[in-house]
This record gives structure tokens, C-alpha cells and sequence, in this order.
């Protein structure tokens, strides 16, 4: 009973940790979307952790700008004054907060009709707009939120790095060879770190070298080696291995990998799921500036990583099923993130980058869409109908939202 307890309570343990991750990165990027409009001087209306109702907000008295808390931490946003070029200012709140922090009813003598309209906004506030200013400031504006996702992802894969060494791919198990020679297989527990000259971050990385290739080739790969002594004292060495393959290898997409592993040698182990490849994952350390170097190689790896799928999807390569929506992604991030510091640090960096990217795709309701358009603003020396836009971008945020839900039921179907 006591350890079913102890479980469950690190599974809501491990699922809040998810929800602080995604939280924290959404923070940061509409954060970096509030940083350029303030340095760009843009009238910002709020700045908004969470959706729904206010648990907390606060009113700038100098700026007007209102800064609030909201109930679902999933999500968040920063509001700029004629942001869809369609509304008017806000009015002012129905309370004010004196200077002893009390709060005062405005016009508590007048009837509804009595209270004056807001007063009309001046032309430097106008001036001041989202849509009013040039389009190269509103690009700024636009693409800084996925940049302070890419800068805090790749400052927590360089954390992680230095700290914990970078994962390598590794042989958990390998399957013993008839005909070829010791010298040219895979053995348990060999990190692989680069294939043909070629520094090794991704599975992927091992298909594209591997793909086309026929079985009895050799390929050069570096690895590190564990070598037991007489003393029983183990340790590591860096060595080349021509490994010879035992297949041809074809892969027709980044989820096809079964003839990769397959001619290296990789152990299949049958399940009542059908079976896996013995991999496993091992921290390896590099030099300072070859590590700094391999942490951006990474988030770059990663990035297209994320194109390459979504090419693969447009295409017909793969499936809807390999794509997962909110839930999936808060019960995978849970999972990694609550083993270890080295796990929060790494899924933290894969979903940063991932937001980046996601948040620049020409979809609409995404920045890379608002980009777009202002990109043909720009161009035309006119903006397209605003109605139009707001609308085109509502019904994107529809279909995303359609789409997350649907993609999460194909996991769980």
C-alpha cells in the first residue's frame, strides 16, 4: 500500500515537472516577444502567464501595461496594443489602485450611462501600435519569442553537456557473427561517436551514413571501447573499427531503422509487443571547446530533425502516430524528466528547440505565419485585409487545436 502511495505520488511529482517545463518555456517565449516590443518602444496592453481567469494581476501605473497570473498553466501571452489592427485600446478598469494599495471604485456616483467614455487615443499612441509600426519592427517582435526558446534551450543543452557528458548512442547487446571476423563487429556496451568521419548526435545520423549500403561492406566508425585489466579495473579507449554489415540497409523514413541496427549487429530481443534492438544510451565527455561546439551542432541536429519529420509527414513517409499532442507530450516529458537532473536538463533543452521551430512554420495563427503576412505587407507597401488575416489565423488556431487532439487519440488508440 505504502510503496503504491510512494508511486503514485512521484508519477503527480514527474507530471507537474512536465507542466513546469512547457509553462516555463511558453513563459519565456512570449517573454522574448515583450523584451523586443519594449526595447522597440511598442504599446503593450499585457503580459500574461497561463489562460483563464486571474489568480493574480497588476496594473503598471507608469506604463498602463497589466501583468497577470492566470488559472491553466498551459499557456500564456503578451497582448500588444492593435495587435490585429480590428480593436480599439482597452478602457480603463472599473477599480483603480490608490497609492496605499486600496482599491477605489471610478465614478461611483455616476450610473452606467453617466461614466465617460474612454477618452480617444492621441496619434503617438497610435503611433505606437502593433500594426502601425514598420514591418521590420514587427518581424523583430515576432520571431524573438522563438529566439529566447532557441538561446534558453541551447544554455540548458551546454549545462547538461558540461555537467553530464553529451548521450551517445550505445551497444546494449550485441548479436554474435558467423563468418566475420571479430575485429570488424560491435560489441556490448561500444559508444558509437562518429561513422565515416562523421561526429555522431541522432539515430538518424547513423541511417543517413548507413542507407544504400550492401551487406559484407565495411564502414569506419570510432568508438569508445570498455577493456577490463588482469586487475578486473575497467576503463575506456577511443579506437577505429571497420565494422562490416551484415545487410543491405534501406530506410524509408527516420522511424525505419530496423536494417540499420540490424547490420550492425544490434541484438533483437522478442516481447509480447513485438520486440526492440538492444540500444541503450551512455553520458560521454569531450573537450571544453569541442563540447561547446557539439552543444549547438545538437540543438541544430535537433531543429532538423523536426523539418525532416514534418517532410516525411507531407510526403506520406510517415504516419500521424509518430506525432504526439499536449498529453502525450506532458506524459513523455514526465517520464524523462523525472529520472534525473540529467533528464530534466535534456528533455528542457529538446522542447525549447522544438518550440522554436514549431512557432516559425508559415502555419497560421503561428509567429511564422503573422511573419508572412507582414513579409507581404512589406512588399505590397499595403497590409492584407486585416478581417481577413484575424480570420485566417482563428481558423488556424482551430485546426491546431483539432489537429493535438487528434494526434493525441492515434497514441492511445
Amino acid at each position: 500500500m505504502a510503496n503504491n502511495l510512494l508511486s503514485a505520488w512521484g508519477t503527480v511529482g514527474s507530471v507537474l515537472l512536465a507542466i513546469l517545463i512547457l509553462l516555463v518555456m511558453i513563459t519565456v517565449h512570449e517573454f522574448g516577444h515583450y523584451l523586443a516590443g519594449k526595447l522597440l518602444k511598442f504599446k503593450i496592453d499585457e503580459f500574461s502567464i497561463g489562460f483563464g481567469p486571474a489568480l493574480f494581476k497588476r496594473r503598471s501605473k507608469k506604463t498602463g501595461e497589466l501583468f497577470a497570473l492566470r488559472l491553466i498553466p498551459l499557456g500564456g501571452y503578451c497582448a500588444f496594443a492593435g495587435e490585429d489592427g480590428l480593436e480599439a485600446p482597452p478602457p480603463p478598469e472599473p477599480f483603480a489602485e490608490t497609492a496605499e494599495g486600496e482599491k477605489t471604485q471610478n465614478a461611483t456616483a455616476m450610473s452606467e450611462e453617466e461614466v465617460p467614455a474612454p477618452p480617444s487615443p492621441t496619434e503617438e499612441e497610435k503611433a505606437r501600435w502593433f500594426v502601425n509600426r514598420k514591418p521590420w519592427q514587427r518581424i523583430i517582435v515576432l520571431v524573438s519569442g522563438a529566439l529566447m526558446n532557441y538561446l534558453l534551450a541551447v544554455l540548458l543543452i551546454i549545462a547538461c553537456f558540461f555537467a553530464y557528458g553529451q548521450t551517445m548512442l550505445a551497444v546494449y547487446e550485441a548479436e554474435p557473427a558467423s563468418g566475420i571476423p571479430a575485429e570488424h563487429c560491435l560489441q556490448d556496451r561500444d559508444i558509437l561517436l562518429a561513422a565515416e568521419g562523421r561526429s555522431l548526435y541522432l539515430s538518424t545520423d547513423v541511417a543517413a551514413v548507413l542507407n544504400g549500403k550492401k551487406a559484407g561492406e565495411q564502414v569506419r566508425f570510432r568508438i569508445s571501447r570498455l577493456f577490463t585489466d588482469e586487475a578486473g579495473e575497467s576503463r575506456r579507449e577511443e579506437l577505429e573499427l571497420e565494422v562490416q554489415l551484415r545487410e543491405d540497409v534501406t530506410v524509408k523514413n527516420s522511424a525505419d531503422l530496423s536494417s540499420v541496427w540490424h547490420a550492425l549487429g544490434i541484438r533483437f530481443e522478442e516481447t509480447e509487443e513485438g520486440g526492440s534492438y538492444l540500444l541503450a544510451s551512455a553520458a560521454y565527455r569531450f573537450g571544453f571547446w569541442e563540447t561547446l561546439e557539439r552543444s549547438f551542432v545538437y540543438s541544430f541536429k535537433i531543429a532538423g530533425s523536426i523539418f525532416k519529420i514534418l517532410g516525411e509527414l507531407l510526403t506520406g513517409q510517415l504516419g500521424l502516430s509518430v506525432l504526439g499532442g499536449p498529453v502525450s507530450t506532458i506524459a513523455i516529458t514526465s517520464q524523462v524528466a523525472g529520472t534525473s537532473f540529467r533528464g530534466f536538463l535534456e528533455i528542457a533543452g529538446y522542447i525549447g528547440v522544438n518550440l522554436a521551430v514549431f512557432n516559425l512554420l508559415p502555419i497560421p495563427a503561428l509567429d511564422g505565419s503573422k511573419v508572412v503576412f507582414t513579409v507581404i505587407e512589406w512588399i505590397r507597401g499595403k497590409p492584407v485585409n486585416r478581417k481577413v488575416e484575424a480570420i485566417i489565423h482563428f481558423a488556424g488556431l482551430i485546426l491546431l487545436l483539432g489537429f493535438a487532439v487528434l494526434v493525441d487519440i492515434l497514441q492511445f488508440v
